[in-house]
């Protein structure tokens, strides 16, 4: 627990702060908040990161190409992108892929979840609530943990490598199936270091466990993907707060998207309020779809659902971390037992290169909806009649939780006030950005821009 200051508590009429360049997160953003006179007048989440054009880069570029391009908007979801990507081009040209490519699609998901998921929790989180800096004091005072933590990110790296060549921007995941198989080497290999990671999961469960995180309270509406079927990341219709189902094809009817001038990343609403996605999201909407492992580990963590503690997103993260190691661990026994069916994932529907741009399609739009580790991740392109894109637009995680993250500060704010220190204050707001895991870069994304 975070040793508080020896600082008396601050005056609750006058309070600045002015956090630039939030660490411990990826790209760059500044948190500003400003009371006078006791009132609230100022609470910004700036994304200060310059604009991306991706959108902009995939007009005009042949669909067969978009997942290679798009997986580049993102460092640790570059699996994510790449099979939203896939399936939006899948959907734009009616192709149906194989039940197996879908299976090795949701294992690559589950992995990267993982990864994303480990790097959070321990690396990203874990010093705040040990009341140091970084993780580097912790390499000195708790190396068995940090080694662990290391160790359960390699297994996921590894799966990422097995599966689709490399983890980080994915090579052989494209429309309509897969470029290579991954080796039966390989896949005997990720099941061995899956079954290992049982072990130091357990050990991260009673880590956590012992961790006390801050006491904070926000209902919001919680939003996911949701299926009959399973805890729902591949595939879905929209849900919020367990209500309203959507189709992942009316996404703008559902969710709106303003400019703000402040940041460079777009503020989401449903029906003009902030909404939030992500582990927490997710584990609200679908809790009774998760392994029963993982219900078991929530259980013993106190998380229930509905939970509206932001904080608790990275408790979440554990939840799932566990629930896809063992949806994993099924998936590859079957595939060490029975391997994998070439036929049925390598594609026969990729063009020759020479043929791109000469083969004739339907004019069409394709949406897809994935959940990745921050939430649910849109991809949406428009084709012409030679399978070239006119339109794309990305709806990215981070920046829908722009919004309902300031309105966590606005409330979180004048619950401190005149009980602790400016740099308690401060850390408390670190934290909670910190909590919701942005990935900032992803989200500064313009998606009309005109060249005069």
């Amino acid at each position: 627990m975070i040793k508080s200051s020896s600082n008396s508590a601050i005056n609750a009429k006058d309070v600045k702060v002015d956090v630039h360049y939030l660490t411990r997160v990826e790209g760059h953003g500044n948190i500003v908040v400003d009371v006078k006179d006791g009132k609230l007048t100022k609470c910004e989440f700036q994304v200060i990161e310059s604009p991306r054009f991706f959108e902009s880069m995939l007009v005009g570029r042949p669909i067969w190409e978009a997942q290679h391009l798009t997986s580049r908007i993102c460092g640790i979801c570059a699996c994510g992108h790449s099979l939203a990507s896939v399936k939006a081009g899948e959907d734009a040209l009616g192709i149906k892929p194989s039940d197996q490519t879908v299976t090795l699609r949701k294992l690559l998901l589950y992995s990267e979840m993982m990864d994303s998921h480990i790097l959070h929790m321990y690396i990203l989180v874990a010093p705040d609530l040990l009341g140091v800096k970084s993780i580097m004091p912790l390499i000195k005072t708790d190396k068995p943990v940090v080694e662990m933590a290391l160790r359960m990110k390699r297994m996921s790296d590894y799966a990422g490598e097995v599966l689709a060549g490399r983890h980080i921007h994915p090579i052989s995941y494209v429309i309509g199936g897969l470029t290579q198989v991954p080796s039966k080497e390989g896949l005997e290999k990720l099941y061995k270091m899956m079954l290992d990671a049982r072990k130091d999961t357990d050990e991260t469960v009673k880590i956590f466990k012992r961790l006390k995180f801050p006491e904070f309270q926000r209902p919001t509406q919680y939003m996911s993907l949701t299926s009959n079927e399973e805890y729902a990341m591949y595939e879905g219709d929209l849900v919020v707060n367990g209500k309203s189902h959507t189709k992942v094809k009316y996404y703008k009817q559902l969710f709106t998207e303003t400019v703000v001038e402040y940041s460079r990343a777009k503020i989401a609403t449903i029906n003009n309020k902030p909404y939030a996605v992500g582990a927490l999201s997710r584990f609200n909407n679908n809790s009774d779809k998760l392994h029963k492992k993982a219900k078991n580990v929530a259980s013993e963590l106190g998380l229930k659902a509905p939970c509206h503690n932001p904080y608790l997103n990275t408790v979440a993260q554990l939840v799932e971390w566990v629930h896809c190691l063992e949806e994993s661990i099924a998936i590859m026994e079957k595939l060490v037992k029975d391997g994998i069916e070439e036929k049925k994932v390598i594609t026969a529907s990729w063009p020759k290169r020479s043929e791109i741009g000469k083969i004739k399609y339907k004019p069409n739009t394709g949406i897809a909806c994935v959940e990745v580790p921050r939430g649910s991740l849109f991809h949406e392109y428009t084709i012409d009649e030679t399978g070239h894109i006119t339109h794309a637009n990305c709806v990215i995680p981070t920046n829908q939780n722009m919004g309902n993250l300031e309105e966590d500060m606005r409330k979180l704010v004048p619950e401190l006030l005149g009980k602790k220190t400016q740099e308690e204050i401060t850390l408390d707001l670190e934290m909670l950005a910190r909590s919701y895991d942005p990935c900032i870069s992803c989200s500064t994304h313009l998606l009309d821009v005109k060249f005069v």
